[in-house]
Formats: structure tokens, C-alpha cells, sequence
């Protein structure tokens, strides 16, 4: 499941959140909290969410940083990347047996960051100029915060697109690797597994990409409107995971008529 929209919402627990995942465990039902954010460590996040009242263990947790270490871990073991981002991204990478370096790397990665600078782009423009790889941990384009919208990963990954004429291979949501990554370190299947998220464009088109079933809840991006302009349907459409309380084991089950 997604976490920001469906978990949490602006750091305050959706309500029956903590009933939901109460009851996944319960059940020793298996499950991954999945984000494109790649800021933070699963040791912070599941800080965070204890913070909202959510008992999440880090184990559960899956960040498009822990997608790109790994990918980059199979793509080119040992190798070396100039990063820009935070610990989440650099604490992944160096775990994965990564060298980050600014002379000569194997990759560019680009990942989410509240300090970019223009020294840093540009050092980045000029490595893949010379022949660094491009990746960047997701393509969001911009992210919410209390005073408006941030730009994101995506908005700075056009940015040096723009200057190098080098498309970055995005890791993260909706690209369905982040989500077979998340079904390995599950050790489920596809078959087996359901997504659920908030929005459309994301978490709904890589899970059905990935082959899952689908999920979209209504708490986050996607409303029912807007849902319904993509060409791409979800299995189910709720309210909130709320309304999976009780049904967790299955949750495509038809569900009895009120009286």
C-alpha cells in the first residue's frame, strides 16, 4: 500500500488506519508500506508514523531509494554515483556497496532533496555530459507541503534533461519495477498481492502493471471524477481503508446488502 493519501494524510493518521494494519497483523497477513519519497531512511519513517499513531516495522516499509539501490546493485555491482538527495538515498546506496563520488562515477542519481543547489545541478549536468548514467529514484514533479506545492524529483530531473538531452530512468512509481522489487523483499506474487494507493497515475497503474489487483481510496489525489478519465480502471474503488476493516483477507469479497 501507499503511504502519504492512504496511511497518512498531511502527518495525521487516515481514520481506521490503525485498525486496518491492527488487523493485517492479526491476521499475519504480509504487507509493505511503499513511498516514492526517498528523503527518509525506513527507520525515519516508521518514526513518523509512530508519531501518527501507526506501528509500522521497518522491515514494512519500502522507499524508491531501497527500488534504486537495488536495481542499481543488480545493474552494476560495486559501482560508484554522484548523488543528489538525503540520507534515505545515500544510506541505500552505501548499503548496497555503492562508492558515491563526483570524479568519474557509473551513475547520476537524482533523488528527493529540500536543498538543491545550483552547484550541485550543475555538477550533475556536466557528469552526464561526460558519460554518467542517468537515474533518478522517481518522476513526481512537485510534492505538497503546508504552504503549497515543492517541486520534486521529476521537475529537477527535467531540468538536466533539458541541459544534457539525456532522459533519466525513473525507478520509482509507476515504473512496475519499484513494485517487483517490493513483491521480492515480500516474498509474495503478483497473483497473490494487492495494491492499494491514491492515486491514478502512480500507484494504480504500477500495481496493474506489476499484475495486482487494485485498490484506489479515495482519501488522497485521485477522486471517483478524476478516476474515471484515465483509461486504466482499478479493481475497487473505497472510501478509505477504512471500509477494508473486517475484509482484509479478501478484500474483493461481495459484501452483503444493508438491510
Amino acid at each position: 500500500m501507499d503511504m502519504d493519501g492512504v496511511l497518512v494524510r498531511e502527518e495525521h493518521a487516515v481514520p481506521g488506519a490503525d485498525q486496518f494494519i491492527a488487523e493485517l497483523r492479526a491476521n499475519g497477513t504480509r504487507f509493505m508500506v511503499l513511498t516514492n519519497n526517498s528523503i527518509y531512511t525506513p527507520r525515519d519513517l516508521r518514526a513518523r508514523l509512530l508519531r501518527s499513531g501507526l506501528d509500522i516495522p521497518e522491515e514494512a516499509i519500502w522507499t524508491s531509494a531501497l527500488a534504486t539501490a537495488r536495481f542499481l546493485q543488480e545493474q552494476r555491482p560495486g559501482g560508484s554515483a554522484y548523488v543528489i538527495g538525503e540520507s534515505g538515498l545515500t544510506t541505500a546506496l552505501h548499503n548496497a556497496g555503492y562508492i558515491l563520488t563526483e570524479r568519474d562515477p557509473d551513475y547520476v542519481v537524482l533523488g528527493e532533496t529540500r536543498t538543491y543547489s545550483f552547484e550541485a545541478i550543475t555538477r550533475a549536468i556536466r557528469l552526464v555530459e561526460s558519460g554518467a548514467r542517468f537515474i533518478a529514484t522517481n518522476p513526481d514533479e512537485k510534492g505538497p507541503s503546508r504552504e503549497g506545492s515543492l517541486p520534486a524529483t521529476g521537475a529537477v530531473a527535467a531540468l538536466i534533461e533539458k541541459a544534457t538531452g539525456r532522459a533519466p530512468y525513473y525507478v520509482g512509481k509507476p515504473n512496475p519495477l519499484m513494485m517487483r522489487s517490493a513483491l521480492r523483499a515480500l516474498g509474495t506474487h503478483s497473483e497473490n498481492t494487492v495494491m492499494i494507493g491514491d492515486r491514478m497515475d502512480t500507484d494504480v497503474r504500477s500495481g496493474l502493471e506489476a499484475g495486482m489487483k487494485t485498490v484506489l481510496v479515495l482519501t488522497g489525489i485521485s477522486d471517483a471524477t478524476t478516476a474515471e478519465l484515465f483509461p486504466y480502471r482499478p479493481t475497487a474503488v473505497l472510501g478509505s481503508v477504512a471500509d477494508l476493516v473486517g475484509r482484509s483477507r479478501d478484500p474483493f469479497a461481495p459484501q452483503p446488502c444493508a438491510d
